[in-house]
């Protein structure tokens, strides 16, 4: 598997579109449009949307989101190896976030279920 700290923030999204293809079963019961802004110089943004059992990552902000995350690239890879709480990351200001919270911290419980990195 890939390691996450010398991916590419495209090669990152290509691994979680993986990696939620593989168990749906953790998102079949949510209905919601997430984006990412994700720092690093630049301002990538991403979507997650969770519809119908189904996930798919968009590589624009193409629809309205329920629920805005953002944060540097490098603690975005954190968040996603379960290195970064996400209360701890909003509260010392590692990650905004814009929306509905509860739906943030629903994704980072569905998330840590799933594998980044070997």
């Amino acid at each position: 598997m890939v390691s996450l700290e010398k991916s590419s923030v495209k090669e990152i999204w290509e691994l979680i579109d993986q990696q939620l293809q593989v168990n749906k079963v953790l998102y079949e019961e949510t209905n919601a449009i997430y984006e990412f802004h994700l720092i690093n110089g630049d301002d990538v943004k991403y979507q997650l949307e969770f519809r119908d059992g189904k996930a798919t990552v968009h590589y624009t902000n193409e629809k309205d989101p329920d629920c805005i995350l953002k944060m540097k690239i490098k603690h975005f890879k954190k968040f996603l190896l379960g290195n970064l709480n996400s209360t701890t990351a909003f509260m010392t200001g590692k990650l905004k976030i814009d929306g509905n919270i509860s739906l943030a911290l629903k994704l980072e419980n569905m998330l840590k279920q799933y594998q980044f990195e070997s």
